[in-house]
């Protein structure tokens, strides 16, 4: 554990586990020392942002440092939440190439990819992409596309090197797409960001008929 500054109203926490970074996030959420106004986790480390008004840095860091050496509450209930993203394969517009890479039936390819829960390890690129790890390690290694896409569609699932994520906004992109779910995930102009850093994630299989009942649904 090591802790920075990060410009001058920040403290980047590194952790040597992705596990360790997400109980601490979890820890400052729950217990926030005063002046802290936003945490930003990703993967090895978490970003804690303060208001100058209130503390300052030399003071802020003592009291994370408690936390983040604090162990967790043995009965302490697991405060992330689990999301079944419903997902049409039919839609997958990369799955022969993602079968071909992986040496893999496209039946085995959505077999592994819905028999894992994956861990939202953090969110960027476009407002509410969450990257989900890690893919069982026969789906590991595909590389993305050698041209983005200009566009892909909202919801389009894809994967890439050892993550998979879920596009939930029309954008640009380079992963390769292996599905598509109807749900909207995200609203930009009401806030609503369901899937948050933490939470868990597994997909299910659905048929293309599915789809079209549960299109605009939200989780």
């Amino acid at each position: 554990m090591n802790f920075a500054p990060l410009g001058d109203q920040g403290v980047l926490a590194t952790f040597s586990a992705e596990a360790a970074a997400l109980r601490f996030a979890t820890a400052v959420e729950s217990a926030a020392p005063p002046g802290v106004i936003d945490i930003v986790p990703a993967y090895f480390t978490v970003a804690v942002f303060f208001d100058l008004r209130l503390t300052r840095y030399a003071k802020l860091v003592p009291s994370l440092d408690q936390l983040a050496k604090k162990k967790p509450a043995r009965k302490s209930q697991d405060p992330r939440r689990r999301h079944l993203i419903p997902c049409c394969y039919e839609f997958g517009l990369d799955l022969g190439r993602i079968s071909e890479l992986t040496r893999l039936t496209t039946e085995d390819v959505i077999r592994l990819h819905t028999s894992t829960e994956y861990t939202v390890y953090a969110i960027g690129f476009c407002p509410g992409f969450p990257y989900l790890g890690y893919l069982p390690e026969p789906l590991c290694g595909v590389a993305r596309l050698p041209s983005p896409r200009l566009r892909v569609e909202p919801g389009s699932v894809g994967l890439t090197g050892r993550q998979t994520g879920i596009y939930p906004l029309e954008r640009p992109g380079g992963w390769n797409l292996l599905g598509r779910t109807p749900l909207e995930l995200v609203d930009v102009s009401k806030g609503y960001f369901p899937i948050r850093t933490g939470d868990r994630v597994q997909f299910q299989r659905i048929d293309e008929p599915e789809f079209k009942k549960l299109q605009g649904y939200r989780l």
